[in-house]
């Protein structure tokens, strides 16, 4: 099966052989690059299976069906064991491979999707048919709090009106206990795109309460909240340390770029009484990030809308006029997206000449092309440390520890 989906593609390979193939990939793709620097071993999982706590499922009939439908609902197929599919598409195409168990999806989420799917087949709701654009029930996406439990379940309708919604959402919570909210989201657009610009809540507060390394965070049906929490917390736990943040006082600052939500600066700012300033381009990210900063009493924090260039660029022309230079330490963390950071905004850090920088990615061969222009401008790899954050597939998340030389050090060479 996994073969099919494509989601677990390396479960077959000893976990151990997993780990030691991506400890070599990095040591290949950071080796002209290191220098003095060290690639600490791969931090993996003990228990590395159920860890995805957001789960993403589609939903299609079982097979074509030419029968009527009615207001989002069709005809039962006579004969079929299944009149709804649900599970993981093959890789590389649109072809649903019905799952009733997977390997890394956390259960309680999956027996979420099933009780959808058993409600859908009990109420004859049509699931979406993506070629002909009909049907109601298009997708459910299933968050679960890793150390709170709570579970929030979002249902993707290819329209507005859910009838009997109430009566749907009290058989869900009495088939799923642990779910504590239900929220609808209308995607009526012809599209691969998941989630719909028009949502409302059906049962419960509409998000999620779940703690990471010390922070509660507030998560709702669109926030960004990394889909391992406990590989998350390991993760934010190196680049902490990594950081040296618990060294940093009142006269020094942290800077987030790319921020999202504020999951990395927040735990930084609550380990360190250094400044906090995030920023990220995204609107509904930056209002997470100040709700999830009130939320914890966090004063030492402040979030900005702002394309993380530009801001670099006019902080560091702004305190070279004005200053001279900022008097404390900067430790700047940043985490883009899988392609990388741009050669305009690592020249705009360069600039800035944080005392250290963090740099967390997801694509450690675009991390690594930013790190050699990082090393242009002056700056030296101190330490990669590796995670597993996606035990069973190839991906790899990558901490890369940058430091800009001392003058006496500069002056030795």
């Amino acid at each position: 099966m996994q073969r099919r989906c494509g989601g677990c593609a390396c479960v077959a390979v000893p976990y151990e052989e997993q780990l030691a193939r991506k400890q070599r990939r990095i040591e290949e793709l950071f080796a002209e690059l290191l220098g003095k620097g060290t690639v600490r071993p791969i931090l993996g999982m003990d228990e590395p299976f159920h860890y995805r706590n957001k789960v993403a499922t589609p939903y299609a009939p079982a097979r074509k069906t030419k029968g009527r439908q009615k207001g989002g609902r069709s005809e039962r197929s006579r004969g079929s064991e299944r009149s709804v599919l649900t599970g993981m598409y093959a890789r590389g195409t649109h072809e649903l491979i019905p799952t009733d168990a997977c390997a890394i999806e956390n259960r309680s989420a999956k027996a979420a999707t099933l009780a959808v799917r058993d409600l859908m087949e009990r109420w004859d709701i049509a699931p979406y048919d993506e070629d002909a654009h009909r049907g109601f029930m298009r997708h459910s996406v299933v968050r679960v709090g890793h150390a709170s439990g709570e579970m929030l379940v979002t249902l993707v309708t290819n329209a507005e009106e859910f009838p009997r919604a109430k009566s749907f959402c009290r058989e869900l919570v009495r088939r799923v206990p642990a779910i504590t909210t239900v929220v609808q989201n209308v995607n009526t657009r012809k599209t691969n795109v998941i989630l719909g610009e028009r949502e409302r809540v059906l049962y419960g507060p509409g998000f999620i309460l779940d703690e990471l390394c010390g922070v509660r965070f507030r998560i709702s049906s669109r926030s960004f909240y990394q889909v391992n929490a406990e590989q998350t917390a390991v993760l934010y736990e190196a680049a902490m340390g990594l950081g040296r943040v618990d060294e940093l006082g009142a006269s020094d600052r942290i800077i987030d770029a790319y921020c999202g939500t504020g999951t990395i600066g927040l735990v930084a700012a609550h380990r360190s009484g250094a400044a906090l300033i995030g920023v990220d381009s995204v609107a509904s990210a930056i209002h997470d990030a100040k709700q999830n900063a009130r939320h914890n009493g966090i004063e030492n924090a402040a979030f900005l809308c702002a394309d993380a260039t530009a801001y670099l660029k006019d902080l560091a022309a702004e305190e070279a006029v004005r200053y001279g230079g900022f008097a404390g330490r900067t430790v700047l963390f940043l985490d883009p997206p899988r392609a990388g950071s741009t050669p305009e905004f690592i020249d705009a850090a360069c600039s800035l000449a944080p005392e250290r920088i963090v740099y967390i990615a997801c694509d450690p061969a675009t991390q690594a092309r930013d790190v050699a222009r990082f090393c242009e401008g002056g700056y030296e790899v101190v330490t990669v440390q590796p995670v597993d954050m996606f035990p069973h597939t190839d991906h790899i998340e990558n901490i890369c520890l940058l430091e800009r030389p001392s003058a006496e050090e500069r002056t030795s060479r």
